[in-house]
């Protein structure tokens, strides 16, 4: 699905058409991050739109936060809202041609938004960003969507099969904290590298 380009996610944004985008930070990862003790984890967010779980992270005091996104207009954005933030940490690129090494990578609608046929691609990519014994955590939908455009939907059972080969799955269960549209559509995900 080639047409997924760097301007069609701009153009989005730039006509307000994100409705994944909460406004804010998930209540699932928000629950989550809350309980990181370590400020000095290297966490990458892909595919991160406005990213305010960089925003929440940030101002708890985790200093090596990267959010990188295809789309230049939502990095625009949180530069904005958090002028203080480093503009080194974020990353206008391709998520497949990204390269570093994370303690910590965050999911929020990044996996839905890539076509199917990627995701594949997308387990591999993230197997060889992260550090030995490093984290894959967030949400997914456990829900079918769409077919044609994103966001793109899945289940447990498919993620599983896809992901069990390279990472060990410490969770994979509904979420119990979903915002009310996403209620029963979410699963919230802790995946750690195999090494």
């Amino acid at each position: 699905m080639n047409n997924l380009t760097d301007n069609y996610w701009n153009n989005r944004y730039e006509t307000n058409d994100f409705g994944w985008d909460v406004g804010e930070v998930s209540l699932p990862l928000k629950t989550y991050i809350e309980q990181l003790h370590h400020k000095n984890l290297t966490i990458l967010i892909p595919g991160a739109g406005n990213a305010y779980e960089a925003e929440f992270l940030f101002h708890k005091g985790f200093q090596d936060v990267n959010v990188l996104d295809f789309a230049e207009t939502p990095l625009q954005n949180i530069k904005k809202r958090v002028p203080d933030f480093p503009e080194n940490q974020l990353i206008h690129q391709d998520f497949f041609e990204h390269q570093g090494q994370y303690d910590l990578i965050l999911e929020q609608t990044f996996f839905c938004a890539l076509h199917p046929s990627l995701r594949a691609r997308y387990v591999q990519h993230m197997y060889q960003l992260l550090k030995p014994n490093g984290k894959l955590v967030g949400v997914l939908f456990n829900d079918v969507l769409n077919d044609n455009k994103p966001p793109f939907g899945g289940n447990k059972q498919e993620y599983e099969d896809l992901f069990s080969s390279s990472f060990h799955i410490k969770i994979m269960e509904p979420c119990y904290n979903s915002i009310k549209p996403r209620q029963n559509r979410e699963l919230f995900i802790m995946m750690q590298k195999q090494n």
